[in-house]
């Protein structure tokens, strides 16, 4: 059996006599790093937060961490490579209808996996977002808890504290996914989210791989501006500034 292999910087092409694969870039090392440093974050906020006390300062600033990183890829959803982009993955109805029929095929998430993803992406959000509005009387006060009334801080210190258990579940769905594809379906899906590349079918179309400076310095721009305004900075200036405005000049 003849072999041959032509490699490039977006994908590397295996030609048998019996088999024609090739491997293709599937996610971009933003969008990895994106996804493992969110992982470490949410696992340093849920962590910090059962434990509470000193560790709350911690658990705050993983908080604004993740609204940072969800802003990048909210971005970089629109702006990013081409299987970074939610529109190559969104689970459409027609999508989900050929996942059913047997018919789906794409290099990325399946319907399923997509649905699962957005589920992930909502629930962190949810539960990030209601964390600035927190306080617990004791260790923690969310950086924005002042620009809502005691009522709505109640309402989402309440919706945090009890949120957290549906993350976790819809955490525990999706390791368990993962560990189902890798034992039944022999599908490593961790092994591409590591290395970015994917050995796929010869006929599947190859993504460009030119690097977006643009459209990084945007996503990467968007995130910081989250995180600073995020963090009550803004706030607190124009607080400073409306006092001094109104101190007598004497």
């Amino acid at each position: 059996m003849t072999t041959s292999i032509i490699s490039t910087s977006s994908e590397t092409i295996i030609n048998t006599a019996a088999n024609n694969k090739k491997r293709i870039l599937l996610w971009d090392l933003p969008l990895r790093l994106f996804h493992w440093l969110l992982v470490l974050a949410i696992t340093i906020a849920t962590v910090t937060g059962f434990v509470g006390g000193n560790w709350m300062t911690l658990h705050g600033k993983a908080g604004l961490a993740i609204l940072g990183l969800l802003s990048f890829r909210l971005v970089w959803g629109f702006v990013g490579g081409t299987h970074a982009r939610f529109s190559s993955f969104f689970p459409s109805p027609a999508k989900i209808r050929l996942f059913f029929q047997g018919l789906w095929s794409a290099p990325g998430h399946n319907p399923l996996g997509a649905i699962s993803v957005f589920a992930l992406l909502l629930a962190v959000a949810a539960q990030a977002g209601s964390g600035l509005f927190s306080n617990n009387d004791i260790d923690f006060t969310g950086p924005l808890f002042s620009l809502v009334t005691a009522k709505i801080a109640a309402a989402l210190t309440s919706f945090h504290k009890l949120s957290i258990y549906a993350l976790l579940a819809l955490i525990v769905l999706h390791l368990l996914a993962i560990f189902w594809y890798l034992k039944i379906k022999k599908q490593n899906l961790l092994k591409p989210m590591i290395t970015g590349w994917k050995e796929v079918d010869d006929d599947t179309p190859t993504a460009s791989s030119k690097p977006r400076w643009l459209a990084l310095i945007l996503s990467l721009a968007f995130a910081a501006a989250t995180i600073y305004f995020a963090s009550g900075a803004y706030f607190s200036q124009a607080k400073v500034a409306e006092v001094q405005q109104d101190k007598p000049a004497w």
